[in-house]
């Protein structure tokens, strides 16, 4: 069975009965609310099993008095009416009550999961599939107000009239009446278990292939431009639909077994309530039963059955909202790969030293992407690390950042092993200019001061400045209020590396990373920016990853690094009087330099 990598079926009954107990904790924070919505249901409940006994009395006494008699038994009709009204009005009252309850449990279990998202490891992110698990997690916190909207609205209210029908039945009349009640209710659910048990199977398929259909139209729309690039438009339009015919016969499937179990259900209560009224109808003719009771015993077998025959139906959909929700509660089961130690303290900024210690790393056992590395920045150096691709370069500043643990060795942030301290003050103390820049499809300033909460006009406009790129928002139409698109589509590479370069100022971290933070931008650009960051850079401690040589000459220190491992380290010309790796490669940029001159 095609199952999504993010999603499991549930595991039956136990599992059910485990998620059923997790949902407790989110509804009990109302428990005044809960209780009266209880209450509520009980009295509507009681009403609306009042009114057959009521009309019951009524028909007795009409069948009784004389046709031409002018009275009529006006309190029993009030009462009637009474009863009816109750019974709506503690209706609206349950579900008006209630309502807090299950859109707070919804709100509660929807921030829990991006919570928890964000907690898991950037392994975990890299590897999923944004629209699957978008889809599923819809599903999955939506999953818990349709619960709460059964078990409230129509499990607990059946079982209630069910429990009042039975105990009339019982006081009433004679033991076969409540016997062929429970025997058929008991036929019923049993027959509904066991071909909703059996046909679950083509639910847990569709919804595997519609979070998978879902996953491949978020990915062809956020790839638009590979997708057009290639011409691919028809490749994934066919994949698409592909994944969607599957969908559409486990839809069929599952629709066509349902009205077998439909049709099975109504044949289990037609023949309940044929037996009922071949025996009250006996009754009546034998004197031992009046009208009034022919009529009271149908309408509560009616009023019993007519709810019985949706609950089939809202125990299938329980059914189908659990295996929903097994799929969020399978994400919040998932262990965050890097965790706070017990007794972790917020980082103490002193110096701003940087310290590799004998680091080793590998993202999986068999591929090692670093081998011993030893280096220190001291407070205020600039160091850049240079190296062809693969060599390591932007391991080393994901592993500053914590988003992976070493295998071996220690990372010092003066001289405090960032494995000791909370992850919230580490990051806080680290700015970073990435490779790919990736905005929020927000305005301009939104992005600017996504860095510092609270951050002023003037100190957006400032940090704008600094990065060369506040003339170019001014010279928009809706200068720092102009959009730029989802992922920042919407601006040019060297555009969305100055705002990211902007947004890095702002956030006035002692640490700064720069992973070829210049490599979209052109010469003129390069220059202006490398010094304002040289400015900015001379009160901190700066980790340049660049594959540019140009851009690192003025460095303090330059590591080259080639197959995860340090092979050189020096001055820029130092390490060209070496005549090694690093002077090839300046000498082959040089060559690059001047032909595209030429």
């Amino acid at each position: 069975m095609l199952q999504s990598k993010y999603t499991s079926a549930p595991k039956g009954g136990r599992q059910d009965i485990r998620n059923l107990k997790r949902i407790f904790p989110y509804i009990w924070e109302y428990k005044g609310r809960v209780l009266i919505a209880l209450l509520s249901l009980v009295l509507s409940k009681v009403a609306i099993v009042g009114i057959p006994l009521v009309f019951k009395e009524i028909i007795d006494i009409l069948d009784q008095i004389d046709k031409s008699a002018i009275a009529i038994p006006i309190s029993l009709f009030l009462l009637y009416g009474f009863l009816r009204l109750s019974g709506s009005l503690f209706n609206e009252v349950r579900d008006a009550v209630f309502s807090r309850v299950r859109y707070h449990a919804m709100r509660r279990l929807s921030n829990k999961v991006l919570i928890h998202l964000h907690k898991l490891s950037l392994r975990y992110h890299l590897e999923r599939r944004t629209g699957n698990i978008v889809r599923d997690l819809e599903r999955g916190t939506n999953s818990i107000s349709q619960i709460l909207n059964y078990m409230v609205f129509n499990i607990v209210p059946t079982l209630a009239e069910f429990v009042l029908v039975a105990f009339i039945l019982l006081g009433q009349y004679e033991a076969k009446f409540a016997l062929i009640t429970f025997s058929t209710v008991s036929i019923y659910i049993v027959f509904t278990l066991l071909v909703t048990e059996w046909r679950m199977h083509y639910r847990h398929k569709m919804n595997a292939l519609d979070s998978t259909s879902n996953g491949q139209a978020v990915d062809s729309l956020i790839n638009y431009e590979t997708v057009k690039y290639f011409n691919n438009e028809n490749f994934e339009v066919n994949r698409y639909d592909s994944t969607l015919s599957e969908w559409e016969n486990s839809a069929v499937k599952s629709q066509t077994s349902m009205s077998i179990l439909n049709f099975g259900q109504g044949a289990i209560i037609a023949v309940g309530l044929t037996f009922i009224m071949i025996f009250a109808g006996q009754g009546v003719i034998d004197g031992t039963m009046t009208l009034g009771d022919l009529v009271l015993v149908n309408t509560m077998m009616l009023q019993l059955f007519i709810p019985l025959g949706f609950l089939g139906i809202i125990y299938r959909m329980l059914k189908y909202t659990l295996a929903d929700m097994e799929m969020v509660f399978n994400l919040l089961d998932l262990k965050p790969e890097i965790k706070n130690t017990k007794d972790a303290k917020p980082l103490m900024h002193k110096n701003g030293e940087i310290c590799f210690e004998h680091v080793s790393f590998s993202y999986q056992q068999d591929r090692k992407i670093l081998h011993d590395i030893n280096f220190t920045v001291k407070p205020g150096q600039k160091l850049a690390i240079v190296g062809h691709s693969g060599s390591g370069k932007s391991t080393l500043a994901r592993l500053l950042f914590r988003f992976y643990e070493i295998n071996e060795g220690r990372i010092l942030y003066d001289n405090q092993d960032i494995s000791q301290v909370t992850q919230e003050s580490l990051r806080q103390a680290i700015g970073i200019v990435p490779q790919d820049t990736v905005l929020f499809n927000e305005t301009i300033q939104y992005n600017i001061e996504y860095a510092k909460a609270g951050a002023t006009k003037d100190e957006v406009i400032h940090a704008a400045k600094l990065a060369n790129i506040h003339d170019f928002i001014e010279s928009l139409p809706d200068g720092y209020k102009t959009a730029v698109g989802e992922r920042g589509l919407k601006l040019s590479g060297g555009e969305k590396q100055r705002l990211a370069i902007a947004r890095v100022i702002l956030k006035g971290s002692p640490i700064l990373i720069f992973d070829e933070a210049t490599s979209s931008l052109d010469s003129k650009s390069e220059k202006v920016i490398l010094e304002a960051l040289s400015s900015v850079a001379q009160t901190h401690t700066t980790l340049v990853i660049a594959h540019r040589l140009s851009t690192v000459v003025d460095a303090d220190q330059i590591l080259v690094m080639d197959k995860g491992q340090i092979i050189e380290q020096g001055t820029h010309q130092e390490l060209l009087a070496k005549s090694g790796l690093y002077a090839d490669m300046w000498a082959l940029q040089q060559q690059e330099s001047n032909e595209a001159d030429t």
